[in-house]
């Protein structure tokens, strides 16, 4: 910004980054007065002379009236200095003319240049310019009319799209968060899932963990092969029940007794599902079914359990296990062979008022000479309390699960036929992912919730691996999941090799089987996580729902520090309590819920002396 020292004088009007001055005088630097009142020594080069005055004051710098868009028709697209223009603007040439025309150059819609020269526009180039800056004066008003939406909490279907970068967030998909930076909140999953509550985008209800836990929410649509012709064991003469809790989906499991042999009749899914096929390959990358309260995505398609659920159709393909127990509990003479089965579906309620009758008696009398030889061998007993979390038309239902003796038939049962597979496997030294599990520092049996808990913490998690081991914490030396190959990779995995050594083809290696299992046990954990948090997420719903009623037990499991950890049996809850009193273990305790934060996956209780 270059003047000459000659022009510039007392009381001129000049330019100062981008704001007007008054010149109160002239030496070797310039003494301006801006218009806040502040004086500043400059250099000449720092200001841009606008006019040469007399200026007395800045407050003369009045706002003019004059027709700008007649002013840019009558130059014609000659360029003219800023004097020319304030004159052909508003008739007349003065400091405040001169600085109301500045102004509508520095707007740069009609003119641009400098003051001694100042160049019109286009006007294509006006057009273009104006069009630009209504847009963006929609786009402001439309931003600020969302954000006042925000505050409300009354917002509209249009502001979805605005709002999915912090659903995003609350999903953990994106790191950070646009919207939540400007609004100067924490950019956190939990912070996303707050606020999207609190705009009412989101409902208390909605659950978000299971996109968060990255796993696929929709049910495979693959197709299904027909059911291979091949040689079956026809044992339709068998009464076979699949014994389930009420409204089961997937019956993938049965059992049945021929004289002294006790059968467990599993669903046939090697059967369609062959290794590295589209349907392998996607069962693998889901690693199982995700059970949600709310719903149920399956690792499979639906045809796969239309065609296999046992009882589902009159007859079932099966891969039967057969075996005899002995006396004291050890399992021989196995067989392992596809079949064809009849099978009767019951309920665990239904199967609990036919235990003495034949031949839920005798099967119940066999597993229990099993399950007394896995208590010999230091097999843990750990009884929490179990709950059922259903989520039927949008209310949340919590139920106790009965501790019945036709569930624990039908889970010793279970544990046979993987005892089974995993005798039979390691006789014919077929490789097959076993189940393992070290056993603790040092053996217990506890009896109360409080030592059931601090012993719990002793075992390490179990883990799958082609060389045979002891499941410590089962009390079985070989054992191998082999009974919901509907529900879960693995189990399908010990099918495949199964039939491919029956078949008198080559069964995959160790190095086959440990990389499926590992790509599918890294997608089981994320579903078991998603199962968990979903779990607490509608427990929590509920608390949150029934606050001000809400009164439970509560049995204190662990003391802390300054905590008391409890367990809340008819939640299946783990709780931390503050107490003004110190609690005893396995004290029972009335509890209520002082705090529900949802998208912390928190909730506070206070004790009810």
């Amino acid at each position: 910004m270059v003047n000459s020292p000659s022009i510039l004088a007392n009381d001129s009007l000049v330019l100062y980054k981008h704001h007007p001055a008054r010149v109160s005088s002239v030496s070797d630097k310039i003494d301006i007065e801006l218009p806040d009142g502040d004086r500043k020594r400059v250099r000449l080069k720092d200001v841009m002379l606008l006019h040469p005055g007399p200026l007395r004051s800045l407050t003369d710098l009045t706002p003019c009236t004059g027709d700008i868009e007649e002013a840019w028709q009558l130059l014609d697209g000659e360029a003219t200095t800023l004097r020319e223009l304030a004159d052909l603007l508003y008739g007349s040439d003065t400091p405040a003319t001169a600085w109301a025309a500045w102004q509508v150059v520095m707007a740069g819609v009609y003119f641009d240049g400098t003051p001694a020269a100042i160049r019109p526009r286009t006007a294509e180039i006006i057009a273009r310019e104006q069009a630009e800056r209504a847009a963006k004066l929609r786009a402001e008003q439309d931003w600020q009319a969302f954000l006042a939406r925000l505050k409300s909490a009354e917002l509209l279907p249009e502001d979805a799209p605005r709002l999915q970068e912090v659903e995003r967030l609350a999903y953990q998909q994106a790191p950070s968060s646009r919207l939540l930076q400007l609004l100067e909140l924490p950019e956190s999953p939990a912070s996303a899932h707050r606020f999207l509550i609190q705009v009412k985008h989101w409902s208390t209800q909605h659950n978000p963990y299971p996109l968060r836990c990255g796993v696929a929410l929709e049910n495979p649509e693959l197709t299904v092969p027909p059911l291979p012709n091949e040689t079956r064991l026809d044992l339709t003469h068998l009464s076979a029940f699949a014994i389930d809790d009420e409204g089961n989906q997937d019956p993938d499991d049965a059992i049945s007794l021929d004289g002294e042999r006790l059968w467990v009749h599993v669903a046939d899914v090697a059967a369609l599902v062959t290794p590295s096929s589209e349907l392998e390959l996607e069962a693998r990358a889901r690693g199982a079914n995700l059970y949600l309260p709310e719903r149920v995505i399956n690792m499979l398609p639906a045809a796969i359990t239309e065609h296999l659920g046992l009882g589902l159709l009159d007859t079932s393909p099966a891969l039967s296990f057969g075996m005899h127990c002995t006396a004291d509990g050890e399992l021989t003479d196995l067989i392992i062979q596809p079949s064809w089965v009849r099978v009767t579906r019951l309920s665990y309620a239904a199967a609990e008022l036919r235990l003495t009758e034949p031949p839920f008696a005798e099967l119940t009398a066999i597993t229990q000479r099993f399950r007394a030889r896995r208590l010999a061998a230091n097999a843990t007993t750990l009884e929490f309390p179990e709950v059922t979390v259903r989520v039927r038309d949008g209310a949340v239902q919590i139920r106790p699960l009965p501790r019945l003796a036709s569930r624990a038939l039908v889970a010793e049962a279970m544990l046979m036929a993987g005892t089974a597979a995993a005798q039979f496997c390691h006789a014919q030294q077929l490789l097959i992912p076993f189940a393992l599990q070290p056993p603790p520092e040092r053996v217990e049996q506890p009896t109360t919730l409080a030592a059931m808990f601090a012993y719990r913490r002793q075992f390490k998690p179990s883990r799958t691996s082609t060389e045979p081991g002891a499941h410590a914490g089962l009390g079985l030396p070989l054992y191998s999941r082999v009974t919901s190959p509907l529900r879960r990779y693995g189990d399908l995995l010990v099918h495949q090799q199964l039939r491919a050594a029956a078949r008198g083809e080559v069964p995959l290696t160790a190095a086959d089987i440990s990389a499926r299992m590992a790509q599918a046990d890294t997608v089981a954990a994320a579903t078991r996580r998603a199962e968990r948090q979903s779990n607490l997420h509608w427990k929590l719903v509920y608390l949150q729902e029934h606050t001000p009623t809400w009164r439970g037990e509560a049995v204190v499991v662990e003391q802390e520090e300054r905590r008391t950890v409890a367990l809340i049996p008819a939640l299946a809850l783990e709780v931390r309590l503050r107490a003004r009193r110190e609690l005893a273990l396995d004290q029972v305790v009335q509890v209520a819920v002082a705090n529900v934060d949802l998208p912390e996956l928190e909730c506070r209780f206070q004790v009810r002396d």
